[in-house]
This record gives C-alpha cells, structure tokens and sequence, in this order.
C-alpha cells in the first residue's frame, strides 16, 4: 500500500506580479490616455490582442500556418450583431456583456466545421486549404446579402436591454471595460492552456508530429481540438469587435484582414506568448496613425516586414529576450554606446529613404498641387535634380556609417554571446 505524498509548490510570484501590472495597464490605460482617438484605440487593441493570441495558437504553438483565421472571428462579429439586432427587437433577452460569448460559440461551431476538413493535413497543404476556406467565405458573404448584408453590411445598437447598475455602453468607456475584462480573461485562459497537457502535446506536433505518432497520439485530433479552441477565442474578438463599431461588413472576412493576422503576430513574435500582444499593439497603430501620417503605410510596412523576416525571424519578442539575457548577466551596458549609434545612423537612413519615397508619391498623386510639399518641417522640391541629388548622396551616406555601426555592434554582440556561453560553461550541473 502507497502512502500519498504532498509536495510544497512555492508561489510564482514573478508570475503573478506580471499578471498584476497587466491587470493594472487594462486599468490604468484610459486614465493616460484620455482623448477620444485614444480611447477608441486602446478599445480596438484589446480586441486586436484577443485575436492575434488566438490566431498564435495556430501559428506559433502549433506551427500551423492560416490564411483565414478573419473567417472565425468575421462570422463570430456577424452572429453578435445579429444578436443584438434581436435584443433590441426585443425578440431574445440577452445582456449586452455576453454578446461576445455568443460570437465565440458561432466562431466555435465554424471551427468545429471547418477543421475537421482543413486539419486533415498539415505544412503547406494546410495553408493552402486555409486560403481556401477563407475565399470561399468572402465570395459567400457577396451571395448571401440576408446574412452578411451586402456592401453595407450589418449595423446596430449596442444600447438595447435593461442597464445594470447604470452601465448602458453607450459611452465608449464603457466599451472600453468590457474589451478591458474579456482582454484580461481570454489572455490567462489563453496561457492557461498552454500549461495543459493537450496545449504541451501541440507543442509536440509542431516540432516533431511523426514522433506523436509513432509513441500512439493522433496528430491530427490535437490540431483539430486547438483548431477550435482558437476558433471561439477569435470569435470573443469579433463579437466585441461588433460591440465596438456597431457595424459589421464582409470585409472582417476578407484575406486582408486574415493577412494582417498573420503579419503583426509574426512581427510580434509567434514563439512566446507576449508576442502577439506586442503584434496587437502595432497592427492598430499601424492601421490608426500610420494610415493617416502617409499614404504609403503599406509600403512601409511591407519593408518592415521584410527586414524582420531576413534578421530577425522570431519577432520583437526575441529581440527584447535575447536583451533581457544580457542583461542577465550584467553585460548590457557595453552595448548601450552601439544601440545610441545605431539609433542615430538607423533614424537617418529612415527620414531621408522616407523622404525619398514621399517625394515620388507626391509627383504621382498630388502633381496638381505642385512641385513643393513639406516633410518633416521641410520644403521639399520634387522637382528639383539638386534635391534628389542630396537625398540619394545623404541615403547612401547613412546606409555607409550605418553599415559601420553595425558591423561593431555585430563583433561586440558575438563576443559577449562567448562570455556568456564561457560563464554558463563553468556553472556546475546539480
């Protein structure tokens, strides 16, 4: 007979203080930020950040790649703005705080749906079979106008049913709490999963599926089950995306929207789960102001994009932890001089290729206003040979200085990796 044995698990307090401070952010984040513009982006990037860490547990924790995860939290936005059209009619009774839930069951049973054809296969294949999926549900939503609503989509009151104590969402602060406590509890139950034995078993299947297989785990079935697990939480986002514009349209359907998924979480950071958090964060900055700064937003971040996928692969998030391990070790002072050199030399490069690509756009879309525009505090003359002439030798300057820095920084970076390596070489195995 076997006496049970009780072992003390000690408190995660760092665990716990980073849960706190982002509980705390949630919190204090409309009280910063005060403006109109800020509030309603503070709102759009708690839903953002719903929707990239769901979209992470496909991509990151699970290595598969989709081209239509806006096809789940699309269709969640489209049965919460049908709910709350019936709760205004009076025909259903149900809080406007639980709406998002019912998004999330329709981007559940779409999953449920649809996964069981698109995780069959893996790798390519799946990807392709995603790109799929998602057009033929944006060709859907031009042949059912009943559902979708056509070019106008679907609109509606988000102020309907009986207030509790007080709160109608009619003001945008309100909104902004409710996507403030669903952002909180998505997130933890998000991370939650990620500690259970089906979220290491994805881990498992991304890295080595003919492994799983072979010690008697059906690969297929662990896709599957993540499949719609990131399918309610996609939907949440879109039944509070709902909730926010009060307007819903097929493009939340759309490839685009699928794309920007994909993009800002990678940029982000798939492989660690605060990395979409950070994609999250840049996709409605990126969508909001950026957009409004130049017409040439998506030209920019495209670049980005390109520069990330060459140098840095695994996103901020890896760039920020490789940092935190120097630091570690108390080496990132002597980086501190290179990064200031880098910052300089890199911003330069950045206005005057900025500047460049501002110019040609002026001469293609604004040449009935003339050959001056301003950029930066400067008139510019797009015109002007002698303008471009000092652009192109100041670009090619930067980029030579740039070049420079880097090159030291890339030796100083190498020889405290070997430090680091050398220190942890020493440390005794217990």
């Amino acid at each position: 007979m076997t006496r049970d044995v009780y072992q003390f698990r000690p408190l995660n307090l760092g665990r716990w203080l980073l849960w706190s401070a982002f509980a705390f952010v949630l919190l204090m984040a409309p009280h910063v930020f005060t403006s109109s513009l800020s509030l309603t982006m503070l709102s759009q990037m708690g839903t953002a950040i719903i929707v990239c860490l769901s979209y992470n547990m496909l991509l990151g924790q699970g290595g598969m790649l989709s081209f239509g995860h806006a096809v789940y939290s699309g269709l969640g936005a489209f049965a919460a703005i049908h709910t709350l059209n019936k709760v205004g009619a009076g025909e259903w009774a149900v809080p406007v705080s639980l709406i998002p839930i019912i998004g999330g069951l329709a981007g559940l049973l779409v999953a449920s749906l649809l996964g069981a054809v698109t995780t069959k296969k893996s790798g390519n294949t799946f990807a392709m079979i995603t790109l799929g999926v998602g057009e033929l549900v944006w060709n859907m939503s031009l042949m059912l106008p009943e559902f979708f609503g056509g070019e106008g989509g679907i609109s509606s009151n988000r102020v309907v049913g009986h207030p509790f104590m007080g709160i109608t969402f009619g003001p945008q602060i309100q909104v902004y709490y409710l996507i403030a406590v669903y952002c909180f509890i998505c997130t933890v139950l998000m991370f939650a999963f990620t500690q259970t034995p089906l979220g290491r078993m994805l881990n498992a299947v991304r890295d080595n599926p003919e492994r799983v297989e072979f010690i008697g785990y059906d690969t297929q079935r662990v896709r599957y089950f993540a499949f719609m697990i990131a399918g309610f939480f996609a939907g949440v986002a879109g039944g509070l995306y709902a909730i926010n514009f009060e307007i819903v349209t097929a493009e939340v359907v759309g490839a685009q929207r699928s794309g920007a998924y994909l993009l800002f979480t990678f940029l982000g950071g798939s492989l660690f789960f605060f990395g979409p958090i950070i994609g999250a964060v840049l996709l409605v900055l990126a969508s909001v102001m950026l957009s409004e700064l130049t017409k040439a937003w998506l030209l920019y971040l495209g670049l980005v994009f390109l520069f990330m996928v060459m140098f840095a692969p695994g996103g901020i998030a890896s760039l920020l932890m490789m940092n935190v391990r120097v630091a570690a070790h108390g080496l990132l002072r002597r980086l501190l001089a290179s990064y200031a050199a880098l910052a300089v030399t890199g911003a330069a490069v950045v206005a005057v290729f900025a500047a460049m690509v501002e110019m040609v756009y002026h001469i293609k879309l604004n040449e009935a206003l003339g050959p001056m525009m301003k950029f930066a505090g400067m008139e510019l003359n797009t015109r002007s040979g002698q303008t471009w002439a000092v652009a192109v030798v100041a670009l090619l300057v930067g980029v030579g200085l740039f070049e420079l820095v880097r090159r030291r920084f890339a030796r100083q970076w190498h020889q405290i990796q070997e430090e680091i390596e050398a220190r942890l070489a020493r440390v005794p195995v217990v």
